[in-house]
């Protein structure tokens, strides 16, 4: 202190006082950490287990976590060996688990997650039956099915994955939920905010990861929907690459060529390599629109046909007049836009042949094999997934 009096500052001026107000005995500055916090619910009083998750201390008995097989048995077999051959050679270390001082630390584990697996584990038959409800807490069971995935539950896993199946399997069960969350700034000594509802991310993200093929099969028919409706179309080809997704990832890909190339610099959601696919894609797009109108798809002549060269002719012609019609009817469609050029010559083949829209004679060629030619049509209709990931994603 001398040093600083020697500058010109006084013990008791208020620059001192200030500083004296942050400063402990020894000169450094002290901060007030706030330490663990008991979980209100499961810091049971005769537990035998003290279990530390984020910042937030639980109180469980042994026999409980060990249920199902779980990773758990065999971490607290490790654990008694180790207290074992500490008590041979006289060491005084306190068994881990044994107090809040020295609690068992859970890794990459959410308190959120911990609290809804020991709800699993605790809860009375009528609790549980209300994942079976409209009041199903979708949340927890996101939780308890991650968690119960990691510690190997595999019986509760399976549960709690068939009633998020069950749920979402309502078609307007996706409606209400977001398509991501925003990111929680880290905290280590804050518990994780639960969010309302689970994301649209993490419904897909559960489903792979648990290798859950009917939830995911859910998950994206949802994010075909969004995709469809122009939505979330960079995160939609994040996930759909995360995980290999083809089948929306094509579409994702083929929306979002359509905005543009000023739209995909101005996404700060693309990588340089996504970017540089899409650029790709686009003139892979615009030399196979230029072929289609040339290339129908094949039909399969029926047994009453007599004069297959005279059929595939009189198709061919109105293959390629649907497709150049089709540009014609639709003004503000894009050339590139080869899903909806593709369904709007379904719909066109479907009109002819119902007699909607006159023929103008190209069916004249083709008295028996009409209705193969509105099947063939609809190849391309129900595969046009596959159209955009085959030129996208080579």
């Amino acid at each position: 202190m001398e040093h600083v009096q020697d500058h010109g500052l006084r013990a008791d001026s208020p620059l001192m006082n200030m500083s004296n107000s942050f400063l402990g005995d020894s000169g450094l500055l002290s901060l007030s950490i706030p330490g663990p916090t008991r979980d209100s619910t499961y810091y049971i009083s005769d537990g035998n287990t003290v279990l530390l998750v984020e910042n937030t201390l639980f109180r469980v008995h042994r026999s409980t976590l060990t249920k199902d097989k779980s990773a758990f048995e065999t971490m607290f077999q490790l654990s008694s060996e180790t207290d074992s051959v500490r008590s041979d050679s006289s060491m005084t270390v306190p068994q881990e688990g044994e107090n809040d001082d020295n609690p068992i630390r859970l890794q990459g584990d959410t308190a959120n997650e911990f609290r809804a697996l020991l709800w699993a584990l605790y809860a009375l038959p009528h609790e549980l039956m209300v994942v079976n409800t409209e009041d199903a807490n979708c949340t927890q069971l996101v939780n308890l099915a991650r968690i119960t995935h990691k510690y190997q539950f595999r019986s509760i896993e399976s549960w709690a994955l068939g009633a998020l199946h069950t749920h979402y399997s309502n078609p307007n069960a996706f409606d209400s939920l977001p398509s991501s969350h925003p990111p929680a700034l880290p905290h280590p000594h804050q518990p994780t905010v639960e969010a309302p509802s689970p994301s649209l991310v993490q419904i897909t993200e559960l489903a792979a990861l648990c290798d859950r093929g009917d939830l995911l099969t859910s998950a994206i028919a949802r994010w075909k929907r969004q995709i469809g409706e122009g939505k979330d179309l960079a995160l939609a080809i994040e996930i759909g690459e995360r995980f290999n997704l083809r089948s929306m990832l094509g579409l994702a890909y083929n929306g979002m060529m359509l905005l543009g190339k000023s739209n995909w610099d101005q996404d700060p959601i693309l990588s340089r390599e996504q970017k540089i696919r899409l650029l790709s894609g686009a003139y892979s797009l615009g030399k196979f629109c230029d072929a289609l109108p040339t290339q129908p798809p094949p039909i399969s002549h029926s047994a009453r046909c007599t004069n297959q060269q005279r059929c595939n002719k009189s198709w061919n012609g109105l293959w390629k007049a649907v497709l150049e019609t089709s540009l014609q009817l639709m003004p503000g469609m894009q050339r590139e836009d080869v899903l909806g050029r593709l369904m709007l010559a379904e719909s066109m083949v479907k009109a002819l042949m119902e007699k909607e829209i006159p023929s103008q004679g190209f069916l004249d060629g083709m008295p028996h094999c009409r209705e193969s030619a509105l099947l063939a049509t609809k190849g391309p209709g129900e595969g046009v997934q596959g159209v955009p990931s085959g030129l996208f994603l080579r």
